[in-house]
């Protein structure tokens, strides 16, 4: 039992750290294409502690800031928040490693989630076995690089990740995003001087 208390302080500590990150992080960021022949997975995951149960919202763009896709995927017995963002990063090098994409970019809104996916060391933290699967699925990528940006530049993958444990329906859209993303698809999309 005092393993398991141990474990939960560790993950609030955690939280709470980024939570303060985040807040030092200017929120006027907005989201940006990749450099040319590049492709940018935002990625998010939102959790509900009362079901402990994810919702993973992914959406990936070219350097010319199309949609190429975007998804939303459902997991349950999922311990933290921690653990919801993990899994959502790592589903996305999943996917666009199934796409064949050699020069990925990955951003979400976890600083803590992006410095263990960029660090070479064993992380044996409770989302340790989700790092693990990144790393492993990354390795004979020519290129791969995890970005932190403020939840202000991930708002389309927030949006999905949120708005799919409220109305519980997964999608993949090849091209586009759901009817209640499109407000902040159009708004990613314009440019700095709109």
């Amino acid at each position: 039992m005092e393993v398991a208390n141990l474990i939960i302080s560790y993950i609030k500590e955690i939280d709470s750290l980024e939570k303060r990150d985040l807040n030092r992080t200017l929120e006027k960021n907005r989201w940006s294409p990749p450099q040319e022949s590049f492709m940018k997975i935002n990625f998010d995951g939102a959790y509900d502690k009362g079901k402990n149960q994810s919702g993973v919202g992914i959406v990936a763009r070219d350097s010319n800031g199309n949609i190429l896709f975007s998804y939303s995927e459902i997991h349950f017995g999922i311990p933290s928040a921690f653990a919801a963002k993990a899994i959502a990063c790592r589903k996305g090098v999943q996917m666009g490693i199934r796409r064949g994409w050699r020069h990925l970019i990955l951003e979400g809104d976890s600083l803590t989630i992006v410095k263990k996916c960029n660090s070479k060391s064993q992380d044996r933290s409770m989302v340790g076995v989700y790092i693990f699967d990144i790393q492993q699925e990354i390795y004979g990528l020519e290129y791969i690089r995890f970005q932190y940006i403020p939840r202000s530049a991930n708002g389309l993958a927030h949006i999905i990740a949120t708005e799919l444990l409220r109305r519980g329906e997964e999608f993949y859209l090849d091209r586009g995003v759901p009817d209640y993303a499109m407000d902040q698809a159009r708004l990613d999309g314009r440019s700095e001087e709109d």
